[in-house]
């Protein structure tokens, strides 16, 4: 399966607790932290909820 690259880039003070739970729940723990994970439509949805917080890119190398 595909596999996508998610950088936290904007600070989630300020935004509502559930946002803040939804970062968690990716993995982040960080600003500017870049995780890799799995294309779902379960990482798609929590990745469309704050959008406005981070970056998403294809991964380049696709073995992992």
């Amino acid at each position: 399966m595909a596999r996508i690259c998610i950088k936290w880039i904007k600070s989630d003070i300020g935004h509502s607790r559930d946002q803040k739970l939804t970062m968690k729940a990716l993995g982040f723990h960080r600003l500017n932290e870049v995780i890799e994970k799995e294309d779902t439509p379960a990482v798609r949805g929590m990745i469309a909820k704050v959008s406005h917080l981070l970056t998403v890119e294809e991964s380049r190398d696709g073995s992992k």
